[in-house]
């Protein structure tokens, strides 16, 4: 017989590597997601970034005419297998590699754009991967992002904050309650124009959305 405690990490990861990746990829290829990357993506030029490229997303939304090259990182073996067959316009180069935002295996100034969509509410340190982005970007190169996060409603934040410690056991280690243009402003990213909604047909405790350009300070 399997001791409890070693089921219990078997289990776990069975979840982790068999049905986390393809509920991941079905969450966020929502059309309320997907239309919040199709405003952000197409702004990407140069030699890009994907940051937490997961099951590839956001691939549908680059502009050959206007990207070198599209270079994908996530920690995930799983999602990047699935990244690696997402739909992508004729033309677009991609590669795809495994790492994390918080340790770029990547000199500094390697990219004109860095992109980070949906991604910052499930990395280890945020600052890092932040702190990251900025060493790998040229001088006057873009961070671009979308991500959810903590809500500006007192009311709907005291639920992402006790919702949080189970929703992030069950959805990969992303997290509700992290702030985002305060997290990205302490990182030495200067901000340029944001908008920011609830998602529609998103329920308000994981719909706050806040999305827009920055560049390196």
């Amino acid at each position: 017989m399997i001791p409890s405690t070693e089921l219990g990490g078997v289990m776990a990861s069975f979840y982790e590597r068999r049905i986390l990746p393809g509920l991941l990829t079905c969450a966020c290829g929502s059309p309320g997601i997907m239309r919040q990357r199709a405003r952000v993506v197409p702004q990407a030029r140069g030699e890009v970034l994907e940051l937490g490229v997961g099951g590839g997303l956001n691939l549908a939304f680059y502009d050959p005419a206007k990207v070198t090259q599209v270079t994908g990182i996530d920690p995930s073996a799983e999602l990047r297998a699935i990244a690696l067959s997402a739909p992508r316009a004729p033309g677009l180069k991609v590669s795809v590699e495994a790492g994390a935002a918080e340790a770029l295996p990547f000199a500094d100034h390697s990219f004109d754009s860095v992109v980070c969509t949906f991604t910052l509410c499930s990395v280890s340190e945020p600052a890092k991967a932040l702190a990251e982005a900025r060493r790998v970007l040229r001088p006057g190169g873009q961070f671009l992002f979308c991500e959810h996060g903590l809500s500006p409603e007192p009311e709907v934040a005291r639920w992402q904050r006790r919702l949080d410690p189970l929703w992030s056991r069950l959805a990969g280690g992303c997290h509700l309650n992290r702030p985002v243009s305060a997290t990205l402003a302490a990182a030495g990213l200067r901000l340029g124009s944001i908008e920011k909604a609830y998602l529609p047909k998103t329920p308000r405790f994981a719909g706050w959305n806040e999305w827009g350009a920055a560049q390196p300070g």
